[in-house]
């Protein structure tokens, strides 16, 4: 869900941020959702794929390891369906999260068209609120997680504002 979320709002960055900052045109209800859906899109892909590749390459390996002769052979049981299934939930689950994490932010600009900036400093507290629950998920330093996050999503705010994609 970590990727999805962090993934989602990264898009957002680098794809609305000039819109936000130099754009007379307002941020809308439908360009965030068209933001989102390209989050959506591209998210299910890219997690089916890496989690398939994974634990296909798991299964593979302990065919090996049982001596199994047959190529695919793990794949060909219950566990390969298994397999398949749990790459499809986490695309979902990724993609639904990268959904919101590009949507929320583009949605709150859209809603505060005064102030469409805010999207941005939404964006960039919820990655900062995503580097905390990270931290605390791996007993790492919640400064370090939260300020690493912070400081990528300026990064790809910056990128996306010279980008200029409008």
């Amino acid at each position: 869900m970590s990727l999805g979320v962090s993934d989602g709002i990264l898009n957002a960055l680098v794809l609305a941020t000039a819109a936000i900052l130099h754009s007379a045109a307002q941020i809308t209800v439908s360009l965030a959702l068209r933001v989102g859906c390209v989050a959506f899109v591209s998210a299910v892909v890219t997690i089916f794929i890496a989690e398939y590749a994974d634990l296909r390459s798991r299964l593979s390996r302990a065919a090996h390891q049982l001596s199994l002769s047959g190529r695919g052979q793990l794949a060909a049981t219950n566990l390969g369906r298994r397999v398949r299934s749990e790459a499809i939930e986490a695309g979902l689950v990724a993609s639904l999260s990268s959904f919101a994490g590009a949507a929320l932010p583009l949605l709150i600009a859209g809603l505060l068209p005064a102030a469409s900036w805010a999207g941005l400093v939404v964006a960039l507290i919820l990655l900062g609120v995503l580097g905390a629950a990270l931290a605390t998920s791996v007993q790492g330093s919640r400064r370090r997680w939260t300020a690493g996050l912070i400081l990528a999503g300026a990064v790809v705010a910056a990128i996306g504002s010279q980008l200029n994609i409008t």
